[in-house]
């Protein structure tokens, strides 16, 4: 069964390598559901139940990207990220029981690009899937252009690095694609739905919140007054004095 995206379209556009997955999940018909829906997309997967066994088996089998449940035995989802992340940055895709605002911006201050409520599609995972990877994979196949320098920041996109006033500021690579994305248009207003097709490459615009978190993040690392919120609208970045 070829990749497909939330529309029907496929997503597989040439021959490519095996990529690895790792699903952490303790509840074991949502692992397995998850497990075969993404190896009939083509993707070697391995499964996890619990926080240590997670982690070893992210130094073991070096997986492309990450599914990773919030509740688990031994410890959290939270954790593990932190641990994975602190190993190799890899994309990490959270599940959720608990569409709670607090428990997604943590998810994303410790290294997550992406998260899905339960219940979710398996269609809509298999296609979150694919749009990080893409992502990651388009970044490091991209020539970076200069570093942007706006105020205080400087944002270095061959390194993937950013600084404030001098300080390093550590990003997910999500959090870093969509700050470039708005810096590269200071000013301007960007609509929430815009973001979601050139930051996420998500063609419909339901996922608008995921934005929101992504953007409060940013605003948490690099100061409130980065960011202007323009209601019923969008996103603008203001350059720093």
């Amino acid at each position: 069964m070829p990749p497909t995206d939330l529309h029907g379209g496929s997503l597989q556009s040439g021959p490519m390598k095996e990529r690895r997955v790792l699903v952490v999940e303790d509840e074991r018909t949502i692992a397995e559901s998850v497990a075969a829906r993404l190896r009939a997309e083509g993707f070697a997967v391995e499964i996890a139940a619990d926080g240590p066994s997670a982690v070893e088996q992210f130094r073991t089998g070096q997986p492309d990207l990450v599914v990773l449940d919030v509740m688990l035995p031994g410890f959290d989802g939270l954790e593990v990220c932190r641990r994975i992340q602190a190993v190799r940055p890899v994309p990490v895709l959270m599940l959720t029981a608990r569409d709670d605002e607090t428990d997604l911006l943590v998810g994303l201050a410790v290294g997550a690009d992406d998260y899905l409520t339960k219940p979710f599609s398996m269609r809509e995972l298999a296609a979150r899937v694919h749009v990080l990877l893409r992502r990651v994979e388009r970044a490091a196949t991209t020539p970076a252009p200069p570093a942007i320098r706006l105020g205080d920041i400087e944002i270095n996109e061959a390194e993937r690095r950013v600084r404030r006033a001098g300080a390093d500021v550590h990003l997910t690579p999500t959090e870093f694609d969509l700050l470039v994305h708005l810096a590269g248009r200071p000013r301007t207003v960007l609509p929430r739905e815009r973001l979601l097709a050139d930051v996420w490459g998500w063609a419909e615009g339901s996922g608008t919140r995921t934005v929101d978190s992504h953007v409060k993040a940013l605003r948490r690392k690099l100061g409130a007054d980065l960011i202007r919120t323009v209601h019923g609208v969008g996103y603008a970045l203001e350059v720093p004095s």
